[in-house]
């Protein structure tokens, strides 16, 4: 019983040997060379850590960029409302109902800002009191405010 044990261990031992190939190491032709210079073989024997890996996935992921001068903007102007959440990478910016100084109605406001240019297409305002959506004028009373403060933010920062 021992005896045929160890020839079955001895036989998968030299079969599995078998499976390794040819056993030379491959040449410098069929090594690919990258952008920068580095080969695969020297990639491989790096290594890679997980900061790389995390890098590299944010690469791959799509991120809006957002245009910073609307961003402070629309948190500038929106200041009385209660911020809930915000997400720089998306560019979308959500508050809690606030009432604004001097006005007796509360509103609730959600701000996407699509695009990195400093353009009204880039910004979409969604504005909401307790009773259901704002009217239209008051959306665009808003979006027209953020913009214009966006545009004075630009000038004082001289980059016109």
């Amino acid at each position: 019983m021992y005896y045929s044990a160890r020839v079955v261990g001895v036989c998968l031992t030299l079969s599995l040997a078998a499976c390794g190939g040819s056993g030379s190491a491959p040449t410098e032709r069929d090594d690919p060379v990258f952008e920068d210079g580095e080969s695969q073989r020297e990639r491989n024997a790096r290594g890679t850590t997980i900061g790389a890996a995390a890098r590299a996935r944010r690469n791959q992921e799509s991120i809006v960029q957002v245009n910073r001068y609307i961003w402070s903007a629309s948190l500038q102007v929106l200041d009385f409302l209660p911020v809930q959440s915000v997400d720089p990478f998306t560019g979308v910016i959500v508050t809690g109902f606030g009432t604004p100084p001097g006005g007796g109605r509360a509103y609730r406001a959600t701000v996407l800002i699509s695009d990195p240019a400093l353009d009204a297409r880039s910004l979409n305002v969604a504005l909401q009191t307790r009773n259901g959506p704002a009217s239209t004028a008051t959306v665009r009373a808003i979006e027209d405010a953020i913009l214009t403060r966006a545009r004075q933010l630009r000038v004082a920062d001289n980059r016109l």
